[in-house]
């Protein structure tokens, strides 16, 4: 098959993971839209040719470049989150949105556990303090055991659920809130954010993101957690108002947080890089070689299924809701 033969696809730019570019390239005649001189002169030359998109949850894809590319049916995105795809410009299309939910859900959750047990016990500054050369002279402090703790979810969805199961193996007990209460959970449900932050000692955020969400932990949610409460985000930044929670921090409001997302990545504000209350990442929760590759397979599924079906093997919500009401 010659590559003009090949479906052709326009990809935003390199994906988390360099080995599905190759496949891409290899199986699609694929156009990387970051590598342009001009992005945007590009697509005003040439968006009518592709019906077909590739992005992830990190790069997403604006209202511009939606509305540059008139033959749209199909886009495949790398990732569970959807708030950086502009859900109106694509609904205003009948393209079908697919992205990667299921397959990461483990790595998300050993995560979360991760953050939670270093921000309890402090794991990362021990390590800064042993390499330091300070343990002959000076004597680490006393944290927070974790076993036994009260664990609020927000957001039980699939990787609440796994936050849950190894919330087990540490005796932990557990509740949640969601928009309504999940019918087969066995953990204890609790109609308000505030409530749940009010019960528990460390709060791990799970939930969605997008304009829903935004910022639904604010400043009262986390004087309800306390100054012996922790925070944990392995979903979206902007679901947390950071500046609030950069206050609570440099006030002892709460006891500390784990975060592996921000507001504004890759840049979380500087006062949080001078805390020594919280512990940092860049949003590598599903950052593993298994996990990487089980995304990349699917986001490749996805898109030979769009193309030959015209539907995803996994869809996006609200995508998949658009559809049935344009069949209804």
């Amino acid at each position: 098959m010659t590559a003009t033969q090949r479906p052709r696809v326009l990809q935003m730019g390199k994906m988390p993971l360099p080995a599905l570019d190759a496949d891409l390239a290899q199986e699609f005649d694929t156009t990387v839209l970051s590598a342009q001189a001009d992005p945007q002169q590009f697509l005003a030359a040439h968006g009518s040719e592709f019906a077909y998109l590739v992005t992830s949850a990190s790069m997403g894809a604006s209202a511009s470049v939606i509305q540059a590319l008139p033959a749209l049916r199909g886009i495949s995105s790398f990732g569970v989150g959807f708030d950086a795809l502009d859900q109106q410009a694509i609904l205003a299309t009948s393209a079908r949105v697919g992205y990667t939910p299921g397959v990461l859900d483990d790595c998300v959750a050993d995560m979360a556990f991760a953050l939670l047990l270093d921000s309890a016990r402090h794991l990362a500054a021990a390590d800064r303090f042993v390499r330091a050369g300070l343990w002959p002279s000076e004597r680490f402090g006393v944290y927070t055991r974790a076993s036994g703790k009260r664990l609020g979810i927000l957001g039980m969805g699939r990787i609440g659920r796994q936050v849950a199961r190894r919330a087990s193996g540490f005796d932990m007990e557990v509740a949640y809130h969601n928009r309504r209460p999940v019918s087969d959970s066995p953990h204890r449900y609790m109609a308000s954010l505030q409530e749940l932050a009010e019960w528990c000692d460390f709060l791990v955020i799970t939930a969605a993101g997008g304009d829903d969400t935004r910022h639904l932990v604010d400043a009262q949610v986390l004087q309800a957690l306390g100054p012996q409460g922790f925070l944990i985000n392995v979903a979206r930044g902007s679901v947390v108002d950071e500046a609030a929670l950069l206050d609570a921090l440099q006030h002892q409001r709460i006891a500390g947080a784990g975060l592996d997302v921000f507001e504004d990545e890759p840049r979380p504000l500087p006062g949080l890089l001078l805390q020594d209350n919280v512990v940092l990442a860049p949003h590598i929760a599903s950052g593993t070689q298994e996990t990487r590759r089980a995304m990349a397979d699917l986001v490749l599924a996805n898109l030979r299924s769009l193309i030959a079906d015209g539907q995803p093997l996994q869809e996006v919500p609200w995508s998949l809701a658009a559809a049935q009401a344009r069949v209804a």
